[in-house]
């Protein structure tokens, strides 16, 4: 089916600016995947150092397959399988803790699955639950008056941000959500005094969520003051400002990163920033910070221009994951953010998170390329005349024009005065020729017009007309 042609010069440039945003993001995450875990795994086992590289480009092309997929049907598929998808995520995101199924790395559990097949099910459980606030608010038809209205939205996401938190113990994970869906409900509608009864209630749950485990307390303690234990709990925080600091402006030069060398911890995952930031310096950071700027921008963009609210909806959500994301990555790495364990949006190295995340950007270049499997489609025209109207008169019946027979198609006789140089004679010609040719050209008139009128009428036998 045909997309609405109104769409295509509207947000046209929008989908290539998009596309062409995230394949120069890709394209930086593979270069500075190798360049952070070359050094380290060299050092190690003696390899070649392009285990991870390889990871990587794997990855990201199963993710550029959905995102072809995506771009084309995931707005309509999406919208289809919202609340099973939702329900799913939150099975499978308490499922990590379970003996045999669940995998523990530093003492979190967001893994699925073992050995190199692996699957954190929390990166598909943000896309679902902002899908879900998505469908319910552009269904609503009503606005909203209290906290009543909003029940079943925020029983769902204050479920789903206990699992994440509670279970898996993936506190940045949580974040990104709140701060997606916070995005969502503001556009969606959400009345401004609502902000200080669910910022308390929040406040209240992040407390409980930190008390509950000592590792958040120490994160915390090292936040406040990494000195104080700085070769326990504030040993990467150092180490990542270190490598920027070492960078300065311009840095050393890419690939001659001295921290990635055994000495910063997650250097190709959650602290890729610091390798970028000692190799390029500020220059590479801020670079970084103009492409997830442009990313938001056109996301936004997308979603300020296209029409139906779930589809606007959906792009706000999309566009506030992966802005919330980068920034809280960006806020930790430079130590203004205590510990999180959130990666760098399609730069740090992580399957699950590449693929998903690229298959968020199929939704939102479907929304772009526009959805006709969710537009209603225009009434057709009727063939006849409209109801009620005069059929248009026969050729034959038409008025000619007020002057007689039409003038035959040549070029128009020279008319007005002749020139005021020319004699008297030669003005007497002008009007002589003038007349002549006006003449010649009304006999050509009625004799065309004779021999038309002849063959229509036919000629005349026994005093009867005779057809032709």
């Amino acid at each position: 089916m045909k997309r609405p042609a109104a769409s295509e010069p509207e947000l046209k440039r929008e989908y290539e600016r998009l596309l062409g945003l995230v394949l120069v993001l890709c394209v930086l995450g593979a270069i500075w995947v190798y360049s952070a875990s070359s050094s380290e795994q060299i050092l190690k086992d003696g390899s070649n150092g392009t285990s991870f590289l390889i990871r990587y480009v794997l990855f990201a092309a199963l993710g550029f397959a959905g995102l072809a997929f995506a771009s084309r049907y995931g707005v309509a598929v999406i919208k289809k399988i919202t609340t099973p998808m939702l329900a799913i995520s939150i099975v499978l995101c308490m499922a990590v803790v379970l003996p045999g199924i669940g995998k523990e790395v530093n003492g979190a559990y967001r893994w699925l699955g073992g050995g190199p097949l692996t699957f954190q099910p929390s990166e598909l459980a943000k896309f679902a639950m902002i899908a879900f606030l998505a469908l319910r608010l552009s269904s609503r038809r009503r606005p909203m008056r209290t906290l009543g209205d909003l029940r079943i939205e925020l029983l769902a996401l204050g479920l789903l941000i206990a699992v994440v938190a509670g279970v898996q113990r993936d506190l940045g994970t949580a974040i990104v959500i709140t701060g997606a869906a916070v995005c969502v409900l503001v556009v969606g509608g959400m009345p401004a005094r609502f902000f200080l009864p669910i910022g308390a209630a929040g406040g209240v749950a992040l407390l409980v969520l930190v008390a509950m485990h000592p590792y958040r307390i120490a994160r915390l303690t090292s936040f406040l003051s990494p000195g104080s234990d700085a070769s326990g709990t504030g040993y990467q925080s150092l180490q990542g400002q270190l490598a920027i600091g070492t960078g300065g402006f311009t840095g050393t030069g890419l690939g001659n990163s001295v921290q990635k060398a055994d000495w910063l911890p997650e250097a190709h995952t959650d602290f890729i920033l610091a390798v970028v930031g000692e190799e390029l310096g500020a220059i590479g950071i801020i670079m970084l910070l103009v492409l997830y700027a442009g990313v938001a921008y056109t996301g936004l963009r997308i979603a300020d221009r296209t029409k139906g609210s779930y589809q606007k909806l959906l792009a706000v959500g999309i566009t506030g994951v992966v802005l919330v994301q980068a920034m809280l990555n960006v806020w930790v790495v430079l130590g203004i953010f205590p510990l999180t364990g959130v990666p760098l949006p399609f730069i740090s190295y992580g399957g699950t998170s590449l693929i998903v995340l690229l298959g968020a950007v199929g939704i939102l270049l479907n929304i772009a390329r526009g959805t006709p499997y969710l537009e209603v489609a225009p009434e057709p025209e009727l063939d006849g005349p409209p109801r009620g109207r005069a059929p248009r008169p026969a050729r034959d019946a038409r008025p000619r024009p007020v002057g007689g027979a039409r003038r035959a198609p040549g070029p128009r006789p020279v008319r007005g005065p002749a020139p005021a140089f020319a004699s008297a004679a030669e003005r007497s010609d002008a009007r002589r020729a003038a007349r002549a040719s006006r003449s010649a050209g009304d006999a050509e008139d009625v004799r065309d017009r004779s021999r038309r009128d002849s063959g229509a009428r036919g000629a005349r036998v026994g005093g009867r007309r005779r057809a032709s």
